[in-house]
């Protein structure tokens, strides 16, 4: 079994040196989805809901979770990020899939910023709607793709779901 880059010889936690790396372009992909009543994910299309455009709010809340990730998981350095896109698309009549693209040129890679946008972008839209719907469910956080750096091309096989 391959050791743990985020551990010493002792097995304590320990940030990954990467300055002897080369900075390459490097890309990564992550997704969530959130599921809610039809009638919630109605108004949200609508722009109906009080505290007004929940997609928006989620987009701009996406992306500064991005710029934030070294804050949040103590172990992820902070990176020069050149850029940050969340989008969205309705999977079904009550799922909307939630999806983080974040690059950056540099000598680690941006999982953790792909899925912390992704996963702060789906708890938005809870935020937002969560007076019409404490239901909803947040499922499905994952990596879908990962390029660049010395392990190179990551895809998650893709399988048919089910969003409902």
């Amino acid at each position: 079994m391959s050791k743990l880059s985020h551990t010493d010889e002792s097995g304590a936690a320990r940030m990954v040196d990467v300055g002897d790396k080369t900075a390459t372009k490097r890309t990564a992909v992550a997704e969530a989805y959130v599921r809610m009543q039809p009638a919630t994910a109605d108004l949200i299309r609508s722009n109906s809901l009080k505290k007004g455009d929940v997609l928006a709010a989620a987009r701009i809340a996406g992306v500064m979770a991005a710029k934030k990730t070294a804050d949040l998981i103590p172990l992820c350095h902070p990176l020069a990020i050149t850029s940050v896109t969340v989008d969205f698309i309705w999977a079904s009549d009550s799922v909307i899939a939630v999806t983080a693209t974040v690059k950056v040129d540099g000598k680690t890679g941006v999982e953790m910023e792909a899925l912390t946008a992704a996963s702060v972008a789906a708890l938005t839209i809870y935020d937002m709607a969560k007076a019409v719907d404490k239901g909803m469910e947040i499922t499905n956080l994952r990596l879908m793709s990962k390029e660049g750096g010395k392990s190179g091309l990551y895809s998650r096989p893709i399988v048919q779901e089910d969003p409902k």
